[in-house]
């Protein structure tokens, strides 16, 4: 069991991804940390977490934050319902770049961050027989080509994508905070999914239309989506409940 006082807050991607984990710890029956849903993509992120900064909600050195939902493998040896736990991650250097376009390389690697070591081990020593220590690419779209995939893969030296976890840790740690974060795999690399760019809102909320209309316009792309999104919420659920859970 992770202790409840290690954790100050959970933070997850709101939607599917939030009510996963609240019903993972809906089956604990010790006190658990509060989740907070937030928004998708780096800059509606930041602009939550400096909204939370105002009030003054566990922006505090002594502040321990995980970051929990779901994200993308980029190499063959992730695969959907894997979890993962964060070494580090990068930020994605071409965000003007229209994913229609394979990504761009950059002229120098940006630099990544760094999860916090202690909060990190402690979460691993209870996942150590499921979780994989990864590197992670952030990225400010969705990317659904497998080509694009295996080239960020290659251009970063990443070994998973999501769309928060650089902004989280930015913001975070130059605030003192420590921050480790758990995910689920809910999509291959090898496969295309959908182009879902135009589904996300300046709000970093989905917009259920154009979702609807990017899934219909790629049918088998979509159903592959909708089955590891649905596994990849299942497993979720049950590590968010084992975490917190009396061993």
């Amino acid at each position: 069991m992770v202790e409840s006082n290690l954790i100050s807050a959970i933070l997850v991607a709101q939607g599917p991804e939030y009510k996963a984990v609240c019903r993972g710890l809906s089956r604990v029956s010790t006190p658990t940390p509060p989740v907070l849903p937030v928004p998708m993509g780096p800059l509606p992120l930041t602009q939550y977490l400096e909204n939370l900064q105002n009030t003054g909600h566990f922006f505090h050195p002594q502040s321990r934050i995980l970051l929990m939902g779901l994200c993308g493998s980029l190499t063959p040896s992730h695969k959907v319902g894997d979890v993962v736990l964060y070494k580090s991650c990068v930020k994605r250097w071409d965000e003007v770049r229209d994913e229609k376009d394979l990504p761009l390389i950059p002229p120098t690697l940006p630099q990544p961050l760094n999860c916090d070591r202690y909060l990190t081990s402690q979460i691993h020593r209870k996942l150590s027989q499921k979780a994989a220590i990864v590197k992670a690419l952030t990225s400010d779209r969705f990317v659904g080509a497998a080509a694009s995939k295996r080239l960020l893969s290659q251009i970063y030296q990443a070994d998973v994508i999501d769309m928060e976890g650089f902004a989280a840790l930015e913001m975070l740690s130059q605030a003192g905070i420590a921050v480790a974060m758990v995910r689920v795999i809910s999509d291959d690399c090898d496969r295309d999914m959908p182009d879902l760019s135009s589904a996300l809102s300046p709000n970093g909320s989905l917009q259920l239309l154009p979702l609807a209309i990017g899934m219909i316009r790629q049918p088998f792309a979509a159903k592959r989506l909708i089955q590891g999104s649905l596994r990849g919420l299942r497993v979720l659920q049950e590590v968010t409940a084992g975490l917190f859970a009396n061993c």
